[in-house]
């Protein structure tokens, strides 16, 4: 949700399509290679892109969608628009566990038979959403703690309270793990499957080299840069595996970029350039801030500007405030890794960071 150096997402015109990126089409962006964007309502990002692979045996889709009765129809629609349907799916190759990401792919694969692949390291998450019956508090709740966003936080509990528990039949485990790099056969394509920890823990992107194709979900998107720290079970460093998986793609020839938001096409080293610099850009004004007299993830996040238009902390909705809170935390432990910055936590949970003590 910080501000990045993309084109805004909501007027990006996509190459394949010629119109905006969220426009309903199957749209081909290479042979036999479609793109469906597939809406998300209450969602600013709008749509995500499922990505439709022929093969002589059948599709294989890259991300499902959200499991939404209007995203399922279009996506119906989309595929009988090329001559196909949801029974010729034969996998859903899941970039990572969000919801408009797993959930469609794992309803229709058990309606199918197709397999649903997911990286291993998003275990966790979906054990905390089939037990959510065990949990006595929202699990993000100790995250905007940890940042110092105890109103926030409270806030959060007030919004949470009337929530409805997820649907089992949208987080059933994947039928196969995805664990570390590997080549994966799809027909007669080889893809990269590349573990991209960051955005969440068991993200992946698929490469596929031949072609000079980059499904890259939500690692590497061409307007924005993903939310970093807005995962549970939390992890250590986000943002620094988020970066290391920057390097890692950026290692891979040049490929053109297939988001999951926004338009197709963006050269992989550019964008990643970018986005590298942007949260170098970034970790600097975070420091700034606690130099300044920020101690906690929430003090610095109302330092810096956020979305696009460099909206003041204050004037975000407190949904927003929470994301920006755990974002800025991210970026704080980064810099105490790189002891840029001491971290110490106090009694009521939340990491406090300081100058470091010169020698």
């Amino acid at each position: 949700m910080a501000h990045d150096p993309g084109t805004s997402t909501a007027y990006a015109v996509s190459p394949d399509s010629g119109e905006h990126w969220t426009a309903e089409g199957a749209w081909e962006v290479s042979p036999g290679v479609h793109r469906v964007p597939l809406p998300l309502p209450m969602d600013g990002l709008r749509a995500v892109n499922v990505y439709v692979v022929e093969n002589d045996d059948g599709l294989t889709l890259v991300d499902g969608g959200w499991s939404i009765e209007v995203a399922r129809d279009l996506l119906q629609r989309c595929l009988r628009s090329i001559g196909h349907d949801f029974r010729d799916i034969r996998r859903f190759l899941v970039t990572h566990v969000h919801r408009d990401h797993y959930t469609l792919a794992r309803v229709l694969g058990a309606e199918v038979g197709a397999e649903v692949a997911l990286g291993r390291d998003e275990q966790p998450a979906l054990e905390l959403l089939n037990n959510v019956h065990e949990l006595t508090r929202s699990p993000f709740i100790e995250v905007l703690e940890s940042a110092g966003a105890h109103d926030v936080a409270a806030q959060w509990v007030r919004l949470d309270a009337d929530g409805d528990l997820p649907d089992a039949a949208m987080w059933a485990y994947p039928d196969t793990w995805l664990e570390g790099d590997q080549q994966l056969e799809v027909g007669s394509r080889t893809l990269d499957a590349v573990h991209t920890p960051g955005h969440t823990p068991g993200h992946f992107v698929f490469a596929e080299r031949a072609a000079g194709l980059l499904f890259a979900g939500d690692h590497v998107l061409p307007t924005i840069t993903p939310s970093i720290g807005f995962t549970v079970p939390p992890t250590p460093q986000p943002l620094g595996d988020f970066m290391a998986s920057l390097t890692k793609v950026r290692a891979l020839p040049d490929l053109r970029v297939l988001p999951a938001h926004g338009p197709v096409g963006m050269s992989s080293h550019e964008r990643v350039d970018q986005l590298l610099a942007f949260h170098g850009g970034r970790l600097d004004q975070t420091l700034a801030a606690v130099l300044g007299g920020a101690r906690t993830g929430h003090d610095a996040a109302q330092h810096l500007g956020w979305t696009r238009h460099e909206k003041a902390f204050p004037t975000l909705d407190v949904f927003s405030q929470g994301m920006a809170a755990m974002e800025t935390k991210a970026h704080l432990d980064l810099l105490a890794a790189q002891g840029r910055v001491t971290r110490t936590r106090d009694p009521d949970g939340s990491f406090r960071y300081a100058p470091p003590v010169p020698d």
